[in-house]
């Protein structure tokens, strides 16, 4: 039985807690893939697990924020599998999640690589994406964002504040480029556990915290909660879905 993605090109830039759930998902419902991060023995792990024969998910070294990258990890997609369907940018800079101060305390140079990695680098991945998408009939791209897009909060200001840029080229992109097909949306998670969370210690009180605000108590969500959304929004059956920011979070958030 064929699956939602059933041989469609996707790629997707940015594995680890969640992306390796997008991967398996997107691999399991019959696309054909092209995974790449800057973890390139992560990579080339998933990619084996994934398919030992390598003739559908290949993998590659990506660094997302950088656009020779970029275009390299876009043009192997295309010139294996002769086009492009969709893209699932994942990957993202959290390196002022944990620091305790504001805006006025904020490091510069912590500020500027948030926003290299988490607003630049998807607006690089669109510059690219998006060519090939159109050459071949169009396609879709879905962004992983987050809950803290539109949640304030005291700190993460840099976090916070690429992740609502991530919301805004998501709609430009559906609005300068749906009428020529392409298709633009992002998830916003909140806490998602993997097993990254396994290996850290958590700051006092934030697990806690979550579930609390949470309206679906029995469990956090996962990786496949991400991916199984994020299959939809790629496939045929999420084809007129477009311009919509869609949580992942439990009931944390209600937005119209």
């Amino acid at each position: 039985m064929a699956g939602l993605l059933n041989d469609k090109v996707i790629i997707v830039a940015g594995l680890g807690g969640i992306g390796n759930g997008l991967a398996k998902r997107y691999a399991d419902e019959g696309a054909r893939l092209v995974i790449g991060d800057l973890d390139a023995d992560l990579t080339t792990r998933v990619a084996t697990d994934l398919d030992a024969s390598g003739e559908r998910v290949l993998p590659t070294a990506l660094d997302g924020a950088d656009e020779g990258s970029v275009a390299s990890i876009v043009a192997l997609a295309v010139d294996t599998f002769s086009r492009l369907d969709g893209i699932h940018v994942n990957f993202t800079s959290a390196a002022d999640a944990y620091l305790p101060g504001g805006v006025v305390d904020m490091p510069l140079d912590v500020f500027d690589d948030v926003m290299r990695v988490n607003t630049r680098g998807f607006v690089i991945c669109a510059k690219h994406a998006i060519p090939p998408m159109i050459d071949g009939g169009g396609g879709s791209i879905v962004f992983t964002a987050s809950i803290d897009a539109y949640n304030g909060a005291g700190t993460r200001v840099a976090y916070q504040m690429s992740k609502a840029a991530e919301l805004a080229l998501m709609r430009h992109i559906a609005r300068r480029y749906g009428p020529k097909g392409i298709r633009a949306n992002a998830i916003a998670p909140g806490l998602i556990w993997h097993y990254k969370f396994d290996e850290m210690t958590m700051p006092d009180g934030v697990v806690d915290q979550t579930r609390a605000r949470q309206m679906i108590k029995s469990r956090f969500g996962n990786p496949d909660d991400v991916a199984a959304l994020g299959a939809l929004l790629l496939s045929d059956d999420g084809s007129f879905i477009t311009a919509q920011t869609i949580s992942v979070d439990g009931g944390v958030t209600f937005r119209p």
